[in-house]
Protein backbone atom coordinates (compact mmCIF):
# COMPACT_ATOMS: atom_id res chain seq x y z
CA UNK A 1 0.00 0.00 0.00
CA UNK A 2 1.24 3.37 -1.00
CA UNK A 3 1.73 6.35 0.41
CA UNK A 4 -1.11 8.18 -1.10
CA UNK A 5 -3.70 5.06 -0.49
CA UNK A 6 -3.32 5.02 3.34
CA UNK A 7 -2.88 9.09 3.27
CA UNK A 8 -6.71 9.28 4.76
CA UNK A 9 -5.36 7.73 7.82
CA UNK A 10 -2.88 9.87 8.53
CA UNK A 11 -3.01 13.60 10.23
CA UNK A 12 -3.23 16.19 7.52
CA UNK A 13 0.26 17.40 9.03
CA UNK A 14 1.85 13.78 8.49
CA UNK A 15 0.26 13.62 4.90
CA UNK A 16 1.82 15.76 2.95
CA UNK A 17 5.07 15.28 1.49
CA UNK A 18 7.32 17.66 3.36
CA UNK A 19 7.12 18.73 6.87
CA UNK A 20 4.85 20.30 8.52
CA UNK A 21 4.58 24.07 8.95
CA UNK A 22 2.59 25.28 11.60
CA UNK A 23 1.49 28.26 9.57
CA UNK A 24 0.69 26.43 6.60
CA UNK A 25 -3.05 24.98 6.73
CA UNK A 26 -3.54 21.68 5.13
CA UNK A 27 -7.10 19.92 4.51
CA UNK A 28 -8.41 17.73 6.54
CA UNK A 29 -8.16 14.07 5.83
CA UNK A 30 -10.82 11.48 7.21
CA UNK A 31 -9.09 10.63 10.17
CA UNK A 32 -9.25 14.58 11.04
CA UNK A 33 -12.59 15.07 10.34
CA UNK A 34 -13.06 11.85 12.88
CA UNK A 35 -10.76 13.14 15.35
CA UNK A 36 -12.81 16.46 15.40
CA UNK A 37 -16.14 14.87 15.32
CA UNK A 38 -15.00 12.78 18.69
CA UNK A 39 -13.11 15.82 20.11
CA UNK A 40 -16.42 17.90 19.83
CA UNK A 41 -19.02 15.08 21.49
CA UNK A 42 -16.78 14.73 24.12
CA UNK A 43 -16.68 18.24 24.79
CA UNK A 44 -19.93 18.20 24.52
CA UNK A 45 -20.65 15.13 26.97
CA UNK A 46 -18.58 17.09 29.36
CA UNK A 47 -20.49 20.07 29.63
CA UNK A 48 -23.63 18.12 29.30
CA UNK A 49 -22.51 16.55 32.99
CA UNK A 50 -21.46 19.77 34.43
CA UNK A 51 -25.23 21.08 33.04
CA UNK A 52 -26.28 18.37 34.68
CA UNK A 53 -24.51 19.38 37.80
CA UNK A 54 -25.86 23.47 37.43
CA UNK A 55 -29.39 22.43 37.28
CA UNK A 56 -29.56 19.87 40.06
CA UNK A 57 -28.65 22.99 42.32
CA UNK A 58 -31.77 24.39 43.38
CA UNK A 59 -30.13 28.20 43.96
CA UNK A 60 -29.50 28.46 40.39
CA UNK A 61 -31.24 30.45 38.17
CA UNK A 62 -33.20 29.31 35.19
CA UNK A 63 -31.59 32.17 33.26
CA UNK A 64 -28.37 31.05 34.31
CA UNK A 65 -29.04 27.93 33.37
CA UNK A 66 -30.04 28.64 29.94
CA UNK A 67 -26.93 31.21 29.52
CA UNK A 68 -24.81 28.52 30.31
CA UNK A 69 -26.54 25.91 27.74
CA UNK A 70 -26.02 28.72 24.80
CA UNK A 71 -22.10 29.08 26.01
CA UNK A 72 -21.34 25.90 26.19
CA UNK A 73 -22.50 25.04 22.98
CA UNK A 74 -20.88 28.14 21.28
CA UNK A 75 -18.28 26.46 23.28
CA UNK A 76 -18.10 22.90 21.54
CA UNK A 77 -18.97 24.43 17.89
CA UNK A 78 -15.70 26.91 18.49
CA UNK A 79 -13.49 23.34 18.50
CA UNK A 80 -14.29 23.33 14.39
CA UNK A 81 -11.67 26.08 14.40
CA UNK A 82 -9.23 24.69 16.83
CA UNK A 83 -6.77 23.77 13.85
CA UNK A 84 -7.05 27.30 12.16
CA UNK A 85 -6.90 29.13 15.25
CA UNK A 86 -5.38 27.08 17.91
CA UNK A 87 -3.63 30.07 20.22
CA UNK A 88 -6.78 32.15 19.94
CA UNK A 89 -8.78 29.61 20.66
CA UNK A 90 -7.40 28.28 23.34
CA UNK A 91 -7.14 31.94 25.05
CA UNK A 92 -10.58 32.14 24.44
CA UNK A 93 -11.58 29.52 26.26
CA UNK A 94 -9.70 29.89 28.50
CA UNK A 95 -11.11 32.88 30.15
CA UNK A 96 -14.81 31.88 28.89
CA UNK A 97 -14.24 28.78 31.28
CA UNK A 98 -13.61 31.46 34.31
CA UNK A 99 -16.84 31.85 34.05
CA UNK A 100 -18.37 29.24 32.44
CA UNK A 101 -18.10 25.48 34.05
CA UNK A 102 -19.55 23.85 31.13
CA UNK A 103 -16.69 25.31 28.44
CA UNK A 104 -14.19 23.18 30.41
CA UNK A 105 -14.39 19.93 28.08
CA UNK A 106 -13.92 22.25 25.08
CA UNK A 107 -11.18 24.29 26.99
CA UNK A 108 -9.64 20.66 27.46
CA UNK A 109 -9.97 19.66 23.71
CA UNK A 110 -8.52 23.45 22.76
CA UNK A 111 -5.35 22.72 25.08
CA UNK A 112 -5.05 19.58 23.79
CA UNK A 113 -4.60 20.89 20.01
CA UNK A 114 -3.07 23.80 20.99
CA UNK A 115 0.15 21.69 22.06
CA UNK A 116 -0.01 19.34 18.61
CA UNK A 117 -0.06 21.88 16.26
CA UNK A 118 2.04 24.58 18.32
CA UNK A 119 5.97 24.45 19.22
CA UNK A 120 6.86 24.84 22.79
CA UNK A 121 6.56 28.83 23.86
CA UNK A 122 2.51 29.55 23.18
CA UNK A 123 1.84 26.57 24.48
CA UNK A 124 3.79 27.02 28.10
CA UNK A 125 2.24 30.87 27.83
CA UNK A 126 -1.47 29.89 27.63
CA UNK A 127 -0.70 26.76 30.03
CA UNK A 128 0.46 29.14 32.70
CA UNK A 129 -2.80 31.37 31.81
CA UNK A 130 -5.02 28.37 32.53
CA UNK A 131 -3.05 27.15 35.27
CA UNK A 132 -3.15 30.67 37.01
CA UNK A 133 -6.79 31.27 36.35
CA UNK A 134 -7.84 27.34 37.83
CA UNK A 135 -8.67 28.82 41.79
CA UNK A 136 -10.89 31.48 39.97
CA UNK A 137 -13.73 29.22 38.43
CA UNK A 138 -14.23 27.28 41.73
CA UNK A 139 -14.44 30.52 43.66
CA UNK A 140 -16.67 32.65 40.94
CA UNK A 141 -18.96 29.26 40.59
CA UNK A 142 -18.32 27.07 42.98
CA UNK A 143 -19.40 23.08 43.21
CA UNK A 144 -21.79 22.05 46.17
CA UNK A 145 -20.85 18.74 45.50
CA UNK A 146 -17.07 18.69 45.80
CA UNK A 147 -14.65 21.32 47.86
CA UNK A 148 -12.80 24.52 46.83
CA UNK A 149 -8.93 22.51 46.86
CA UNK A 150 -10.48 19.24 45.51
CA UNK A 151 -11.57 21.04 42.57
CA UNK A 152 -8.03 23.17 41.88
CA UNK A 153 -6.15 20.22 42.00
CA UNK A 154 -8.80 18.23 39.37
CA UNK A 155 -8.57 21.12 37.48
CA UNK A 156 -4.63 21.51 37.31
CA UNK A 157 -3.92 18.46 36.83
CA UNK A 158 -6.56 18.01 33.81
CA UNK A 159 -4.61 20.62 32.45
CA UNK A 160 -1.10 19.47 32.66
CA UNK A 161 -2.38 16.31 31.31
CA UNK A 162 -4.18 17.15 28.44
CA UNK A 163 -1.04 19.58 27.84
CA UNK A 164 1.62 17.20 28.54
CA UNK A 165 -0.18 14.26 26.50
CA UNK A 166 -0.34 17.35 23.56
CA UNK A 167 3.39 17.46 23.52
CA UNK A 168 4.13 14.00 23.53
CA UNK A 169 2.07 13.85 20.01
CA UNK A 170 3.45 16.50 18.58
CA UNK A 171 7.13 14.97 19.75
CA UNK A 172 6.17 11.37 18.10
CA UNK A 173 4.87 13.12 14.93
CA UNK A 174 8.27 15.30 14.22
CA UNK A 175 9.94 11.88 14.75
CA UNK A 176 8.15 10.42 12.04
CA UNK A 177 8.45 12.92 9.40
CA UNK A 178 12.13 13.50 10.50
CA UNK A 179 12.43 9.65 10.03
CA UNK A 180 10.62 9.62 6.72
CA UNK A 181 12.31 12.84 5.43
CA UNK A 182 16.02 10.92 6.39
CA UNK A 183 15.09 8.00 4.52
CA UNK A 184 14.14 10.51 1.40
CA UNK A 185 17.32 11.63 1.63
CA UNK A 186 18.90 8.27 1.94
CA UNK A 187 16.85 7.29 -1.24
CA UNK A 188 18.24 10.32 -3.24
CA UNK A 189 21.70 9.36 -1.73
CA UNK A 190 21.70 5.96 -2.79
CA UNK A 191 20.27 7.16 -5.98
CA UNK A 192 22.60 9.74 -6.72
CA UNK A 193 25.76 7.21 -5.63
CA UNK A 194 24.08 4.30 -8.16
CA UNK A 195 24.03 7.64 -10.46
CA UNK A 196 27.97 8.07 -10.00
CA UNK A 197 28.75 4.20 -10.05
CA UNK A 198 27.34 4.25 -13.43
CA UNK A 199 29.44 6.96 -14.57
CA UNK A 200 32.57 5.77 -13.47
CA UNK A 201 31.86 2.20 -14.83
CA UNK A 202 30.66 3.93 -18.17
CA UNK A 203 34.27 5.98 -18.64
CA UNK A 204 36.23 2.70 -17.14
CA UNK A 205 34.56 0.99 -20.16
CA UNK A 206 35.47 3.53 -22.70
CA UNK A 207 38.98 3.48 -21.65
CA UNK A 208 39.21 -0.11 -21.81
CA UNK A 209 37.82 -0.34 -24.88
CA UNK A 210 40.42 2.89 -26.50
CA UNK A 211 43.46 1.10 -25.02
CA UNK A 212 42.06 -2.73 -26.44
CA UNK A 213 40.81 -1.70 -30.41
CA UNK A 214 43.08 1.38 -30.80
CA UNK A 215 45.86 -0.87 -31.31
CA UNK A 216 44.02 -3.14 -33.45
CA UNK A 217 42.44 -0.52 -35.68
CA UNK A 218 45.49 1.22 -36.19
CA UNK A 219 47.29 -1.67 -37.45
CA UNK A 220 44.20 -1.74 -39.91
CA UNK A 221 44.52 1.41 -40.52
CA UNK A 222 48.53 0.79 -41.61
CA UNK A 223 47.96 -1.94 -43.33
CA UNK A 224 44.94 -0.69 -45.55
CA UNK A 225 46.81 2.49 -46.22
CA UNK A 226 49.71 0.63 -47.76
CA UNK A 227 47.30 -1.35 -49.85
CA UNK A 228 45.85 1.84 -50.61
CA UNK A 229 49.18 3.60 -52.33
CA UNK A 230 50.86 0.46 -53.53
CA UNK A 231 48.69 -1.31 -55.73
CA UNK A 232 51.65 -2.82 -57.66
CA UNK A 233 52.93 -4.60 -54.29
CA UNK A 234 54.45 -8.15 -54.47
CA UNK A 235 51.20 -10.76 -53.83
CA UNK A 236 53.14 -12.23 -50.85
CA UNK A 237 53.17 -7.90 -49.77
CA UNK A 238 49.46 -8.18 -50.34
CA UNK A 239 48.45 -11.93 -48.89
CA UNK A 240 50.73 -10.81 -45.49
CA UNK A 241 48.77 -7.57 -45.16
CA UNK A 242 45.88 -8.69 -46.04
CA UNK A 243 46.97 -11.15 -43.41
CA UNK A 244 47.68 -9.14 -40.78
CA UNK A 245 44.03 -7.24 -41.24
CA UNK A 246 41.99 -10.30 -41.22
CA UNK A 247 43.71 -11.05 -38.09
CA UNK A 248 43.68 -8.02 -36.67
CA UNK A 249 40.02 -7.56 -37.65
CA UNK A 250 39.83 -11.04 -35.73
CA UNK A 251 41.02 -9.50 -32.67
CA UNK A 252 39.47 -6.30 -32.52
CA UNK A 253 35.96 -8.08 -32.65
CA UNK A 254 37.03 -10.68 -29.83
CA UNK A 255 38.39 -8.08 -27.70
CA UNK A 256 34.38 -5.70 -28.60
CA UNK A 257 33.04 -9.06 -27.50
CA UNK A 258 34.89 -9.69 -24.74
CA UNK A 259 33.89 -5.78 -23.21
CA UNK A 260 30.01 -6.34 -24.51
CA UNK A 261 29.83 -9.48 -22.76
CA UNK A 262 30.91 -7.51 -19.41
CA UNK A 263 28.24 -4.92 -19.70
CA UNK A 264 25.72 -7.35 -20.40
CA UNK A 265 26.75 -9.52 -16.90
CA UNK A 266 27.85 -12.83 -15.78
CA UNK A 267 24.70 -14.76 -16.43
CA UNK A 268 23.78 -13.40 -19.87
CA UNK A 269 26.95 -14.97 -21.66
CA UNK A 270 27.13 -18.30 -22.54
CA UNK A 271 31.09 -17.87 -23.59
CA UNK A 272 34.06 -18.12 -21.22
CA UNK A 273 35.84 -15.42 -20.75
CA UNK A 274 38.90 -14.72 -22.66
CA UNK A 275 42.44 -14.78 -20.98
CA UNK A 276 43.61 -10.89 -20.27
CA UNK A 277 46.67 -9.84 -21.10
CA UNK A 278 49.25 -10.40 -18.75
CA UNK A 279 53.67 -9.40 -18.70
CA UNK A 280 54.43 -12.72 -20.20
CA UNK A 281 51.88 -11.80 -23.39
CA UNK A 282 54.13 -8.78 -23.90
CA UNK A 283 56.43 -10.64 -26.48
CA UNK A 284 52.91 -10.73 -28.47
CA UNK A 285 52.37 -7.51 -28.55
CA UNK A 286 55.70 -6.48 -29.90
CA UNK A 287 55.38 -9.32 -32.70
CA UNK A 288 52.44 -8.10 -34.04
CA UNK A 289 53.73 -4.61 -34.11
CA UNK A 290 56.99 -5.75 -36.11
CA UNK A 291 54.38 -7.31 -38.10
CA UNK A 292 53.04 -4.68 -38.45
CA UNK A 293 55.80 -3.02 -40.01
CA UNK A 294 56.88 -1.26 -36.87
CA UNK A 295 60.80 -1.10 -35.64
CA UNK A 296 60.62 -2.28 -31.77
CA UNK A 297 63.56 -2.44 -30.09
CA UNK A 298 62.66 -4.38 -27.02
CA UNK A 299 65.00 -4.40 -24.01
CA UNK A 300 62.79 -7.19 -21.44
CA UNK A 301 64.49 -7.65 -18.06
CA UNK A 302 62.12 -9.41 -16.49
CA UNK A 303 63.41 -13.17 -15.73
CA UNK A 304 60.17 -14.64 -14.56
CA UNK A 305 57.25 -12.73 -16.11
CA UNK A 306 54.91 -14.97 -14.76
CA UNK A 307 55.18 -14.31 -11.77
CA UNK A 308 54.60 -10.38 -12.32
CA UNK A 309 50.84 -9.67 -10.28
CA UNK A 310 48.12 -10.21 -12.65
CA UNK A 311 47.24 -6.30 -12.58
CA UNK A 312 50.41 -4.75 -12.77
CA UNK A 313 51.20 -7.02 -15.85
CA UNK A 314 47.72 -5.98 -17.42
CA UNK A 315 48.45 -2.27 -16.80
CA UNK A 316 51.83 -2.70 -18.14
CA UNK A 317 50.75 -4.52 -21.39
CA UNK A 318 47.85 -1.47 -21.91
CA UNK A 319 50.69 1.21 -21.23
CA UNK A 320 53.03 -0.61 -23.64
CA UNK A 321 50.13 -1.05 -26.45
CA UNK A 322 48.84 2.64 -26.32
CA UNK A 323 52.07 3.31 -26.38
CA UNK A 324 53.54 1.60 -29.61
CA UNK A 325 49.93 2.58 -31.08
CA UNK A 326 50.73 6.48 -30.44
CA UNK A 327 54.33 5.64 -31.80
CA UNK A 328 52.77 3.89 -35.15
CA UNK A 329 50.40 7.28 -35.48
CA UNK A 330 52.90 9.95 -34.61
CA UNK A 331 56.10 8.96 -35.68
CA UNK A 332 55.68 6.22 -38.10
CA UNK A 333 59.02 4.62 -39.48
CA UNK A 334 61.40 5.22 -36.52
CA UNK A 335 63.08 2.25 -34.26
CA UNK A 336 60.96 2.62 -30.87
CA UNK A 337 62.63 1.18 -27.81
CA UNK A 338 60.55 -0.81 -25.37
CA UNK A 339 62.58 -1.17 -22.07
CA UNK A 340 60.69 -3.59 -18.80
CA UNK A 341 62.69 -3.21 -15.48
CA UNK A 342 62.13 -4.52 -12.12
CA UNK A 343 61.26 -7.39 -9.63
CA UNK A 344 60.11 -8.49 -6.68
CA UNK A 345 60.06 -5.45 -4.07
CA UNK A 346 61.33 -3.22 -6.49
CA UNK A 347 58.34 -2.39 -8.62
CA UNK A 348 58.20 -2.71 -11.99
CA UNK A 349 59.16 0.14 -14.19
CA UNK A 350 57.76 0.42 -18.45
CA UNK A 351 59.40 2.78 -20.82
CA UNK A 352 58.39 3.34 -24.30
CA UNK A 353 60.44 6.10 -26.18
CA UNK A 354 60.53 6.96 -30.05
CA UNK A 355 62.64 9.52 -31.56
CA UNK A 356 61.30 12.51 -33.85
CA UNK A 357 60.07 11.22 -37.28
CA UNK A 358 63.04 11.97 -40.05
CA UNK A 359 60.14 11.32 -42.94
CA UNK A 360 57.14 13.43 -44.37
CA UNK A 361 53.82 11.65 -43.13
CA UNK A 362 50.17 11.89 -43.15
CA UNK A 363 49.55 13.22 -39.26
CA UNK A 364 46.48 11.43 -37.52
CA UNK A 365 44.61 13.56 -35.14
CA UNK A 366 44.47 12.50 -31.80
CA UNK A 367 42.22 13.27 -28.82
CA UNK A 368 45.05 12.26 -25.87
CA UNK A 369 42.53 10.47 -23.82
CA UNK A 370 44.62 7.54 -24.54
CA UNK A 371 47.33 8.75 -22.25
CA UNK A 372 44.95 10.43 -19.47
CA UNK A 373 43.15 6.85 -19.62
CA UNK A 374 46.92 5.34 -19.10
CA UNK A 375 47.45 7.90 -16.07
CA UNK A 376 44.46 6.79 -14.29
CA UNK A 377 45.07 3.35 -14.70
CA UNK A 378 48.45 3.47 -13.17
CA UNK A 379 47.21 5.63 -10.23
CA UNK A 380 44.22 2.77 -9.36
CA UNK A 381 47.29 0.17 -9.92
CA UNK A 382 49.08 2.14 -7.26
CA UNK A 383 51.92 3.50 -9.46
CA UNK A 384 52.75 7.03 -11.62
CA UNK A 385 52.83 7.56 -15.45
CA UNK A 386 54.65 10.45 -17.09
CA UNK A 387 54.88 11.15 -20.50
CA UNK A 388 56.28 14.21 -22.67
CA UNK A 389 58.32 15.31 -25.36
CA UNK A 390 62.28 14.45 -24.97
CA UNK A 391 65.04 16.33 -25.36
CA UNK A 392 65.57 15.40 -29.13
CA UNK A 393 62.33 15.81 -30.33
CA UNK A 394 61.04 12.25 -29.53
CA UNK A 395 58.45 11.70 -27.03
CA UNK A 396 58.58 9.27 -24.26
CA UNK A 397 56.07 7.21 -21.65
CA UNK A 398 57.45 6.23 -18.40
CA UNK A 399 55.55 4.14 -15.87
CA UNK A 400 56.47 2.71 -12.37
CA UNK A 401 53.78 0.15 -10.76
CA UNK A 402 54.26 -1.77 -7.80
CA UNK A 403 55.36 -5.40 -7.32
CA UNK A 404 55.53 -6.70 -3.72
CA UNK A 405 57.85 -8.49 -2.86
CA UNK A 406 57.63 -12.83 -2.44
Amino acid sequence: MTRTEYRWLLPSAMADPGLPDDRIRTRRTVRDWAVDLTAFLIAAGIGMLALGTIEADDTTADIVVFVDSIVGAVACCALWLRRRWPVGLAVALTLVSVVEPVAAGALLVALFSLAVHRPFKPVAIVGALALALVPVQPFLRPDPTTSFLASLLFGALLILLVISWGMAVRSRRQLVVSLRERARRAEAEAELRAEQAQRLAREAIAREMHDVLAHRLTLLSVHAGALEFRPDAPAAEVGRAAGVIRDSAHEALEDLREIIGVLRGPGDTDEGHRPQPTLATLDTLVAESRLAGMRVAVDNRIAEPQGAPAATGRTVYRIAQEALTNARKHAPGTEVSLTVTGGPGEGLTVEVVNPVPTEPFERVPGSGQGLIGLTERATLAGGELEHGPTKDGGFAVRARLPWPAA
